[in-house]
């Protein structure tokens, strides 16, 4: 191992290299105050502005970033081998195993704890605020990880990210705050190993590691390399790699044309990776507007036109939706503690990367933006972005910023379904509640595990149902539910009780069921939505359905059967209801025991309703078990470097027993989120309200007089009710009171070349069709030939008649 070098040797050894990387005023007068430009830029991106030190939150926020860094100041000891005691980095076997990955991360942390003293260093109000002693500390940990660790002689071992993005970020970031105390051969020595971890080839082919929010990583890596290295080559390179970042993909990692965003080939990530990737962008087209390096890509419309297209469908209330962040669920509460990591962090993050994005964007756009921004702040009661500790201060100035600015009108919430076929997910919303359903095929994966993170994660992608409620329950998910939920209970999910190891299926997505019927058919409102669902680690196979209309979800179940020698089981809902909630649960007019724990068989249940969150009827009465339990777990259960600490949370849970290696089995129940119990009850008394058309492995499908609704999952051809589909579809049709009706077919299996339907309801001509109607017919009936499906994705087709 090197040893650690002296301040004044490093310096004498390094000096000569300023000049040959031209830091040393090679590129000329007026280029270089064009690179100090940006320097400052950076500067302002990274410690906000507009906002008063002395005022809160930030006065109290920058407090405890003095604080932090007060304490690492007191404990950096550099030796070879680490700069902290507890973050020792010199890993004694290197290689890409999970303990060189532990080593890799412990130097990444190392140049991230360097970065808080240095913003405590820069910032107003930490009470280090220009402290000579704490810059001095910053560069002796600087030139101390250079000399030991990250530099050009030392290959990277463990987890490459830590080498060509965490890291290099935190060094470059600590060299923009700390530039001024700097000499020029430091700097130089630290940009050649950012050069030899982050080479130009890092970003010369869109494949791999160098896809996504990878790359727009990397590319800020080399655009901070080029400003502080005063290069407008590496500029022009950082601003030209975004652009394979920009198009609609039809594979693989990026933006979907239907709004879905993929990373890591085969996971639905926009509320992680994704939410990445538009901070990213937000703050590469921040530092680089205006000057020679702007990025011009007329396709970077795709991104601006991909906040309400592909983020706004997965806000809510100012949280993000839980169903879209990979392997972030299971992050909580670190091993070190601090605050805690949830959908409504994961939320404010890209709410503030929405604002910065608005500023490179048009003037209507940037306008709209900020209404909604101001509406999901203002109404994320449970988690106040203002109060997040996990937000940085720059992007809480910048949701202040919205937040006081008079001359913005909070938006209320998108009301409307949204369908997203390439990442097997759906978002329900009503003006009173949201949902969204998450399921798995060939192309996208049950769950992703990876890094230790995520262990339980096995059944998230087995038709997982999540709701809230417009001013309840926006804590279901927040509150400590990943680590103490049952795993096999998860709402929604038809599941084996087989017991599953950690991680099981492999990491990076690994896990896939060999299916194709995924998808469903909407026509922005309403929707009929299915998932041929095979187990994870099981023989379980499942035809499952949603229905998706203006109060209610209807949910049916049928085809479960399974040999693994085990219970099988569809959780109609587990509701978190905290620490000490004591929420009553009524069945058909019933108050049930509050006791902890307690347990029921509930035989011939209507209705049952949930204090404080919705209602659920079970048409033709089911049997239903219940179970109220407090469930002690640890972040550190499902996320390794996590939290070891124990938590308990009580919940609700309602479920289907299937029994033992069923044949055939089903369910039937409607969720009625926020509903009352008198208007569940009455739900379930109404016997004309719904008609299940069909709940079998051939097709499934209902109908809702009063809604002019019909939805059928055909996962084979055949007859249902007043429809017949000559292959397998979805279909889902809405007669409006205007006289006109709506008819939407979808082949989720992408694979018909060749479809006709039949609806044996009068109609008089049809209005408008796609283009992939090849033929109609109208009359005393409705037939529609559709051609070669296989090449939509999935997609709806809407064809519009006049009835007869």
């Amino acid at each position: 191992m090197t040893t650690p070098w002296s301040r004044r040797a490093f310096l004498y050894a390094t000096g000569s290299s300023a000049l040959a990387l031209g830091i040393a005023g090679a590129p000329g007068a007026e280029a270089a105050d064009s690179y100090d430009a940006l320097r400052a830029t950076w500067r302002t991106l990274i410690l906000g502005t507009g906002f008063s030190p002395t005022a809160e939150p930030f006065r109290s926020r920058l407090a405890d970033l003095g604080s932090a860094a007060s304490a690492l100041l007191s404990t950096m000891a550099p030796v070879s081998g680490s700069l902290w005691p507890d973050a020792v980095y010199a890993d004694p076997d290197p290689d890409t195993d999970q303990e060189s990955y532990g080593y890799s991360a412990r130097m990444n942390d190392s140049c991230t704890r360097l970065r808080t003293m240095a913003e405590a260093y820069s910032r107003p109000g930490t009470g280090l605020t220009g402290d000579s002693a704490l810059a001095t500390a910053i560069a002796t940990g600087l030139d101390h990880l250079h000399s030991d660790v990250y530099n050009e002689g030392r290959a990277a071992y463990g987890n490459w990210y830590n080498w060509q993005i965490g890291a290099p970020q935190a060094l470059l970031d600590s060299c923009v705050l700390l530039y001024d105390q700097l000499s020029s051969g430091q700097l130089a020595s630290y940009l050649t190993a950012v050069d030899h971890f982050v080479p130009d080839s890092a970003v010369s082919v869109y494949s791999g590691t160098s896809t996504g929010a990878n790359r727009v990583d990397l590319c800020r890596v080399l655009a901070l390399r080029g400003v502080l290295g005063k290069s407008s080559a590496k500029l022009s390179l950082a601003a030209n790699a975004l652009s394979p970042v920009f198009p609609y993909v039809a594979s693989g990692d990026g933006l979907y044309a239907d709004g879905s965003f993929i990373q890591h080939t085969y996971v639905p990530y926009t509320a992680s990776y994704g939410s990445v990737m538009l901070g990213g962008l937000g703050m590469l087209f921040a530092l680089l507007a205006g000057s020679a390096w702007q990025v011009t890509d007329p396709a970077r419309q795709i991104v601006f036109d991909a906040v309400e297209n592909a983020w706004a469908p997965f806000l809510y209330n100012g949280l993000a939706l839980d169903g879209v962040a990979g392997r972030a669920i299971s992050r909580g509460i670190s091993a070190a503690g601090g605050p805690q990591q949830d959908d409504h962090a994961r939320g404010h993050a890209i709410l503030a990367s929405i604002v910065l994005l608005g500023q490179g964007a048009s003037s209507a756009e940037n306008a709209r933006w900020r209404g909604l921004v101001k509406g999901w702040t203002q109404r994320d009661y449970y988690s106040p972005p203002l109060d997040d500790g996990f937000l940085n201060i720059s992007s809480l100035a910048r949701l202040k910023g919205v937040q006081d600015d008079s001359t913005v009108s909070a938006i209320a919430e998108p009301v409307g379904h949204r369908l997203f076929t390439h990442m097997a997910r759906a978002t329900h919303r009503r003006p009173t509640w949201a949902a969204a359903i998450s399921m798995a095929d060939k192309r996208i994966t049950y769950y992703e595990t990876g890094n230790g993170e995520n262990l339980h994660g096995w059944h998230t992608g087995s038709g997982m149902l999540y709701w809230w409620g417009d001013t309840y329950a926006n804590g279901q998910y927040s509150d400590a539910f990943w680590p103490t939920v049952d795993p096999y209970r998860l709402p929604g999910t038809t599941a084996s009780r087989k017991a599953l190891a950690d991680a099981a299926g492999g990491d990076w997505g690994a896990s896939r069921p060999d299916v194709n019927w995924v998808g469903g058919a909407t026509d922005g409102q309403r929707a009929s939505i299915g998932q041929y669902l095979k187990g994870l680690g099981s023989t379980l196979l499942a035809k499952k359905s949603w229905f998706c209309l203006d109060d209610a979800i209807v949910c049916l179940g049928a085809g479960i059967s399974c040999t693994d020698g085990t219970a099988v089981e569809s959780t109609v809902d587990n509701r978190n209801l905290g620490p000490t909630g004591s929420a009553a649960l009524t069945v058909d007019g019933t108050v049930q025991p509050l006791a902890y724990p307690w347990s029921a068989t509930l035989t011939g249940a209507s209705w049952a309703h949930l204090a404080g969150h919705g209602g659920y009827a079970f048409p033709g009465r089911a049997t239903v078990q219940a179970r109220r339990e407090e469930r002690t777990g640890r972040w550190s259960d499902i996320n390794k470097g996590s939290s070891t600490t124990p938590i308990s949370r009580r919940y609700l849970a309602l479920w289907a027993d299937h029994g033992t290696n069923p044949s055939g089995a089903g369910y039937s129940y409607v969720l009625m989120p926020g509903a009352s119990a008198s208007q569940t009850a009455a739900r379930a008394a109404d016997a004309s309200w719904l008609s299940v058309l069909a709940n079998t492995d051939d097709q499934q499908g209902v109908q809702v007089p009063s809604l002019g609704f019909t939805g059928v999952n055909f996962w084979f051809g055949g007859t249902v009710g007043a429809l017949t589909a000559s292959a397998p579809c979805a279909v889902m049709i809405g007669e409006r009171s205007d006289g006109t009706a709506v008819i939407c077919v979808s082949d989720p299996m992408r694979m018909q070349t060749s479809l006709t339907l039949t609806w044996r309801r009068a109609v008089a001509s049809v209005t408008s069709r796609p283009a992939t109607v090849t033929g109609a017919t109208t009359g005393s009936s409705l037939t529609l030939t559709f051609g070669d499906l296989s090449g939509t994705g999935g997609a709806t087709q809407q064809t519009t008649v006049r009835l007869g």
